[in-house]
């Protein structure tokens, strides 16, 4: 596939996807993963994927500032920052059969009977435990959604103080995902990662697409909200386990 043609197809995704996310607050970074997986090495996935989704996440936390619960982020950006310094010491980067495995099975998380889990963002040490894990699998499976969604399922809160507090604390996973990765991708010229002029393109659409995904935000209902949700990103998961099967089927694994 042409530069051109890359370029073009990373910006479309990036307008679409933070539009999924706008409204769902997660679907569409599994998603993005996913499509920059196809395009790119793995490692430059993870780079560019932390740049659209910190800028995506960044300016939904700004467009709904007022929902946003500010001592949730707090707790979840120290065990992050943690986190992120944990990893950082482990040289792993995960082939493209197995990224898409774990992509594939993400979502399963929000199977999960909530009966079985009682946590809750808004208590201190679950928002720890939640800054720490939910980087933690960003940092190996490039996202982790459906994990953070299980620390909000039980809250009180409304959809749009889910969505907005659960951006916010994604500018901190993400910017770990950029620190850890890119740091060796520039260190070895850039290599595989899309030029600055796409960057600069898809990130204007990235902030696009958040706003349009929070006027749609505005015309569901929280039942609508909910179940939408789980069904989207469970369909985009058992796509990535099936695009897993065949890259180990083909050998391709790298």
């Amino acid at each position: 596939m042409s530069v051109v043609a890359t370029g073009l197809i990373l910006t479309l995704l990036a307008f679409l996807t933070s539009t999924l996310s706008g409204v769902f607050g997660m679907a569409g970074g599994l998603v993005l993963m996913g499509g920059l997986a196809f395009l790119m090495p793995v490692s430059a996935a993870f780079v560019t994927h932390g740049v659209l989704q910190l800028v995506a996440n960044g300016w939904r936390a700004i467009l709904h500032a007022r929902h946003v619960r500010w001592g949730i982020v707090a707790y979840y950006a120290l065990a992050a920052v943690t986190a992120g310094m944990a990893v950082a010491l482990i040289t792993f980067t995960p082939s493209k059969m197995l990224l898409f495995l774990m992509l594939g099975l993400v979502p399963g998380l929000l199977w999960i009977p909530q009966a079985w889990l009682r946590l809750d963002a808004a208590r201190p040490l679950h928002a720890l435990t939640s800054g720490f894990l939910v980087t933690g699998l960003n940092l190996t499976a490039g996202v982790a959604g459906p994990l953070l969604d299980i620390f909000f399922v039980r809250t009180a809160m409304t959809r749009h103080a889910v969505v907005a507090t659960k951006a916010a604390t994604q500018v901190f996973s993400h910017l770990a995902k950029i620190l850890v990765y890119g740091a060796p991708l520039f260190t070895a010229g850039a290599r595989g990662l899309p030029t600055w002029p796409v960057f600069a393109l898809a990130i204007p659409l990235s902030m696009l697409g958040t706003a349009v995904g929070g006027r749609i935000l505005d015309r569901m209902s929280d039942v609508n909200f909910k179940a939408w949700t789980r069904w989207i990103v469970t369909g985009v998961g058992v796509t990535y386990v099936i695009q897993a099967a065949q890259l180990w089927l083909k050998g391709h694994g790298a």
